[in-house]
């Protein structure tokens, strides 16, 4: 049996979900982060469980040929980032793998997987960042979370964020730390300062800045600030507060207030000009959600006259990139400033033929239901958790013609495209899109058709 701090060699195999090298030692499957297939490692054995065991590396015996030098100070310390140290290609491999083999083991689906759609560019590609604070050596720092942790790796230029993000956080720090204004503290549940949330448009360039405090009471040296930036920066049209007061993890609250601007702004998706707000939905990698979109539309096979209803649609951006291709859409969300958005987009694009409604996604498809809407086609884009299980029963129910499911969780579309099939929908095409290059995780989308077509 492995214990605790064996060191063991090992060569690695395969790849896990979580982008943890695969190995085996004395029959016991061991997970190594940074490491890759084909490496050979001398490894730390570092938890033990009772069929599978953890490790570290501590040093490469033999190195893989997909092996490559990480171009991040902090990439074994952050938990952003999982494959800085083997190639894109074959990154690419490893995630369209990732699908394959959750549609086949967790669906257990018969589905003709389509190539995957990679990305052009793999750094700077992020329209979005929210940079948790600490106070460390009595300094407050901003960064990113530590793998499985809570604990602020400080860092500044993420590679994965746009090089104006890195310039604006120093800034602010510099105003923190000289006003002497605190940061929350998760243990005493005291402190002013929570997050710094930026977004960006791709096309734009429109800049939003937010703040998560604890009271917008407290906040007040935070107007001087915002005065500054929109001075230095041309591109910040929006600054923002966000209290968040509770006792919680959730990064933002519900209550926002303007510091500087208005409290959106707009970019372009898919032709379409999209307002967008701190709490609406916006895919973070907007060249890679336009391709995603064009593979969902694709699978959708709308021809002008269909009713398409679009659940989880956030600020609407995938309903609205086909309204054009459907006779009448019908978006639904659950967050009330995003459906505003919805609406405002609607009609910024000159799209009559959409409905916004805001509510859960299975209760309003209940209501749709009742009411008698019978989709042609349903797209469904839920949250990393996936549908639930009368989100689903509803969708059958309708009896669109076909359901497209796009996740960012494979593992939870392969589960909830089995449910469909249980309830007469059969999945025949997937393809996987590579919207967060460099992070384990990748978007899906599937096909199903109703059985009998």
């Amino acid at each position: 049996m492995l214990r605790k701090n064996d060191i063991v060699d090992l060569e690695i195999t395969g790849m896990t979900n979580e982008g943890n090298g695969v190995g085996r030692a004395d029959g016991v499957a061991v997970f190594v982060p940074m490491s890759t297939v084909g490496d050979v490692i001398r490894c730390r054995i570092v938890k033990v469980m009772k069929s599978y065991c953890y490790g570290i590396v501590e040093s490469i015996i033999t190195s893989s040929e997909l092996r490559c030098e990480p171009d991040c100070s902090v990439y074994s310390k952050c938990g952003g980032c999982a494959f800085r140290h083997f190639s894109y290609e074959e990154e690419m491999r490893v995630k369209q793998e990732f699908v394959k083999a959750s549609l086949e083991r967790i669906g257990k689906l018969r589905v003709d997987l389509d190539p995957m759609i990679g990305a052009d560019k793999i750094d700077r590609y992020r329209n979005k960042a929210q940079y948790p604070l600490a106070e460390q050596d009595g300094k407050v720092v901003c960064g990113f979370y530590s793998a499985r942790s809570h604990r602020v790796v400080p860092h500044l230029d993420c590679l994965l964020q746009p090089k104006i993000f890195s310039c604006i956080i120093a800034d602010c720090l510099d105003f923190i730390n000289s006003e002497g204004l605190t940061v929350y503290d998760e243990l005493s549940c005291k402190g002013l300062l929570r997050h710094i949330y930026l977004r960006r448009g791709e096309y734009t360039h429109e800049t939003m800045l937010c703040f998560v405090v604890t009271s917008f009471e407290k906040a007040k040296k935070l107007e001087i600030l915002a005065e500054s930036l929109t001075e230095k920066y041309k591109d910040i049209k929006s600054i923002v507060l966000n209290e968040n007061p509770g006792r919680t993890n959730v990064i933002l609250g519900k209550k926002l207030k303007i510091l500087a601007g208005s409290d959106t702004i707009t970019d372009c998706m898919c032709g379409k000009t999209i307002e967008i707000s701190p709490l609406s939905f916006y895919q973070v990698n907007t060249v890679q959600a336009e391709k995603l979109y064009a593979a969902a539309a694709e699978y959708a096979q709308l021809s002008g006259s269909e009713l398409l209803l679009d659940l989880y649609c956030g600020a609407g951006t995938i309903g609205l990139s086909m309204s054009e291709k459907a006779g009448k859409l019908i978006g639904v969300e659950v967050i009330p400033e995003a459906i505003d958005n919805a609406k405002r987009n609607a009609a910024a694009n000159g799209v009559d033929n959409a409905e916004f409604i805001c509510g859960d996604a299975g209760k309003i498809a209940a209501l749709l239901y009742e009411r008698g809407e019978r989709p042609n086609v349903i797209i469904a884009d839920p949250a990393r958790k996936g549908c639930t299980r009368d989100t689903l029963e509803f969708m059958a129910k309708m009896s669109p013609d076909r359901i497209v499911m796009v996740s960012c969780d494979h593992t939870t579309a392969a589960r909830d495209c089995a449910v469909l099939e249980g309830l007469g929908y059969k999945a025949v095409k997937a393809r996987a899109v590579d919207l967060f290059p460099r992070s384990r995780h990748v978007e899906t989308v599937v096909k199903l058709i109703r059985a009998g077509l």
